[in-house]
Formats: structure tokens, sequence, C-alpha cells
């Protein structure tokens, strides 16, 4: 097509410098570069989080001049990997936000995705440097190479009301990290602060099974959580057999609030209805915005009887996969949207907005004093994370996991409803992950 055909009139018709301004127009408009290129972002995070990804999404549209980032969330976790299994390659989104499952499988037991170490390598991300160690396990794969971007990682950690403390009159004003006596304070708090919820979780598996391993510095499968050989299964000791019939007596006598979900627990913690609650460290930023609510933040108990000194909790919660079946065009605007996400000035407002773990080094080093200052233990908390971990801290991978963790849950349920004791629940839960774990 002749580009005069496209404005209807003949050029040599026209003044010579109108002539040459409607070739520049009709050149620009044929050109690819004149389009933004769109990519499609899948997430399920809290409204809160999901607040604080908007608004960074809507800057980067506005700084970014041939890249425009779309949004759509889900619900829950389950329905987002629901739909998301259920996309052709290529029809789905650019970057999905995944749960990491602990699996063998080097894509994490994902479908439809492929690893972001190849993609980074053709388009670096200038001076990041990552935060969590790479022995951690987190979103890499067994030679330390990224599988995902780390964007949504936390760990489970104990938040406490600190007007509830005040007003039981414990002192000082935070939580003992050994159980024995947490369960005091627990006592003090039930008759003279928050009677109606002195302790509640939402993250029974985590706190009850997974890490209380790893805060013991003790190993959670059998073959050394993989650094073994030999198959992996679960011995759930005295130890376990002790803690698990602590929590059905917290239950039984309404210290503990059973564990609850669909976010009841950690709006009544918001609500200044609960003393304690043990939850994800990415419920830290929507704390932080709830009005009238002091809180700190400490690290899981653990039992004295066990370790000297307490270890630390698995990395969980989830990162960005790269979809497969895009174009290189897709791609390259997918690493370009993630190089903005790593800058330290956007990667230190992701971390102190949400409570994830820091995304890079920079944005860790660039977050004050004056964020820590009533936020009690979070910034050692936080720290460790980009240090060696403890072979009993690294992650452990087992086939199979998802739906032995929700066994797991289930086992829990009954045991803390009072359907079961502490050691059948637990005889239980081993024998059935072993069948999981071989696919009978």
């Amino acid at each position: 097509m002749k580009i005069h055909r496209l404005f209807g009139t003949r050029l040599h018709n026209m003044p010579k410098a109108v002539g040459m301004a409607a070739v520049a127009a009709a050149l620009a408009a044929l050109s690819p570069a004149a389009s933004a290129t769109d990519i499609t972002v899948w997430h399920a995070l809290n409204p809160h989080n999901s607040s604080v990804f908007e608004k960074l999404v809507k800057q980067f549209n506005r700084d970014s001049g041939d890249v425009t980032v779309r949004l759509e969330s889900f619900g829950s976790p389950e329905a987002l990997e629901s739909k998301f299994a259920g996309s052709a390659k290529g029809a789905g989104p650019s970057l999905v936000q995944l749960d990491a499952r602990r699996s063998p499988d080097p894509n994490d037991g994902h479908n439809n995705v492929k690893p972001l170490y190849p993609l980074l390598a053709k388009h670096p991300i200038k001076d990041a440097k990552w935060f969590i160690h790479p022995e951690s396990g987190f979103a890499r794969d067994d030679k330390g190479r990224l599988m995902a971007f780390p964007y949504m990682a936390e760990v489970p950690v104990m938040f406490y009301n600190v007007g509830a403390f005040k007003k039981a009159g414990l002192k000082p004003e935070v939580p003992n990290r050994a159980w024995d006596q947490l369960q005091g304070q627990i006592v003090d708090l039930a008759n003279r602060a928050t009677r109606n919820c002195p302790a509640t979780s939402d993250q029974p598996v985590s706190i009850n099974l997974e890490n209380l391993a790893a805060v013991n510095n003790q190993f959670f499968t059998s073959n050394q959580n993989g650094k073994a050989k030999g198959a992996p299964s679960f011995s759930f000791d005295n130890v376990y057999v002790r803690h698990l019939s602590l929590m059905i007596s917290w239950v039984r006598n309404e210290l503990m609030v059973r564990p609850e979900f669909d976010s009841t627990a950690t709006q009544r913690f918001a609500n200044n209805e609960c003393a304690v609650l043990l939850s994800e460290s990415g419920n830290l930023g929507a704390f932080r915005d709830a009005r009238s609510l002091d809180f700190g933040v400490s690290g899981l108990p653990y039992y004295p009887q066990v370790t000297q000194k307490p270890g630390n909790p698995f990395v969980d919660g989830a990162a960005l996969w790269l979809a497969a079946g895009q174009s290189a065009e897709q791609e390259k605007a997918v690493a370009e949207f993630l190089a903005w996400l790593a800058q330290p000035k956007n990667a230190a407002a992701w971390y102190q907005d949400t409570g994830f773990l820091p995304l890079t080094e920079q944005a860790f080093a660039a977050t004050g004093d004056s964020y820590y200052s009533k936020l009690g233990d979070w910034r050692h908390l936080v720290a460790v994370y980009n240090q060696k971990p403890a072979v009993t801290a690294s992650s452990f991978k087992i086939k199979n996991y998802p739906q032995i963790r929700a066994m797991f849950h289930q086992t829990l349920q009954r045991a803390l409803n009072g359907e079961q004791p502490a050691p059948t629940a637990l005889k239980s839960a081993s024998t059935q992950a072993a069948k999981l774990m071989s696919g009978k």
C-alpha cells in the first residue's frame, strides 16, 4: 500500500513541508515501536498487598513507554492455579504467582512455566544482589539457579498485641519464645486481657510440623531434608507428640482458638481481638495499616530442652513464574518489568509495605531504623535470610507434597478438635504421607 493512499490525497498536490510531515506520521503509525507491548500478571495477593502491587504497577506503566502491565487478581491461590493449569501455552498470563510446592521437579511441579535464569542471562538485571541466600532453596533448582522471581517470599512469625501484654501486666511486654514460658503468658493474657482470643493461628502445618523441626534445629524428613541418601519419610517423634498434645490442651482450655482460615484469624488480630497470632510475615503490611493496632513481631517459639538456641523457619510463600509459550518480545518486556521491580526504591517499598522478605540486599539496606522501631525483632528475623542457612533450615523437596500438606492439615484439624489424641494423629499422618509419596 502506498503511503499517500492512506491519506486519500496525492503528496505532489501538498506543500512540501506538509507532505514530509504526513510521511513521518504514516511511518510512525506503521512502526511496531509505536505500540506498547502488553504483559499480564496473575496474582492471588491479599487485599492489602494487592493494593500495594497495583500502586507499583501503575507507577511502572507511567515510567515505561513501551511496556504495559495488566493485572488479574484471583480470590485464592487455588483458584489461580486451577485456571492457569487449564490454560493453553501462550494463552494465559506472562507472569503468574505460584505457591512453593517443594517438589523435586525443577519447575516445582508447575506446568506451563519455564525457568527464569535463562531470561535473566539474556536480559540481566543490573546491580541486583538477591537477598535470600541461594542455599535456602526457595525458587531455585538444585544448582542454585533462579527458577522464579522471589517476590512473595515470607516466613512464619509470632505477632503480638503490645496493648494486650500491657493490660495483662506482663513485663517485659513481649512473648517468651520458650513454649512452656509462653503458655504462662497466654494464661495471664486469657485471665486479664483477651479472654475470647488469647492466641490463634492460621498456619497449623507450618507451625506445628514443618517449622517445629526447623526452629528446634531438627530435620523435617528422615533423609535430612534431601541432603542424605534414601527416600524421605516422616518420623514424628516425642517432640511432635509432646507439642501437639500441648496445642490440643490449649484449644481445650480456650487458651488458643482453633486455627482459622479465610483470613479470619488475621482479621481478628488486626481488630485487636487476639493477643498472639502465629502466621506468615506477609501480613505485616496490613497490620501496620490497621487503625489503633500496636503490635510487635517475634520469632516462633521453640523448646529449650531440644535446642539451646532457636533456629530459623523455612522460607515459604510464592514467586512470580515466567509462563511458557511467549514471544521473544513479550519475554523482553517481562525482563524490563522485573528489572524495574528490583530497583532499590521499588523493592524497598514492596518489602516495607507488605512484610515479604526483601527482594534484594539493596532493598534491605535502604530500609532505615525508623521502619523497625515498633516492630520488635523483625529486623533480626529478616537479616538471617541473607546468610547461608543451617542444613536443617534448607528447603526440603518431596514428591506430591501439596497433597501431603493438605492431609497434614486435615489430620491436625481432627486432633485439635479433640477427635484424635496426638500419638494416633501423628502416626496416621506419617503412614498416609508414605503412601502419597509412593503415589499409592
